[in-house]
């Protein structure tokens, strides 16, 4: 089981460089590409919520459990 992250997916569809987003959501583009990657452990909820608003979607888009 593991939750997929679809940020790159996201950003493709709003067209937004990894650069945009870190400066939108208020991190650096060093933790914005760890959960990009998949390599995060954990995400904050406030971050989350950054990012959705960002990309104008819904935790939902970003986040994906597969089993």
């Amino acid at each position: 089981m593991a939750i997929i992250i679809n940020i790159d997916v996201m950003l493709a569809r709003r067209k937004m460089s990894v650069t945009e987003l870190a400066e939108k959501v208020g991190i650096t583009m060093a933790n914005i590409s760890v959960l990009k990657n998949g390599k995060a452990k954990a995400i904050r909820f406030t971050t989350l919520e950054a990012v959705c608003k960002a990309l104008e979607c819904q935790p939902g888009d970003v986040l994906e459990f597969k089993e």
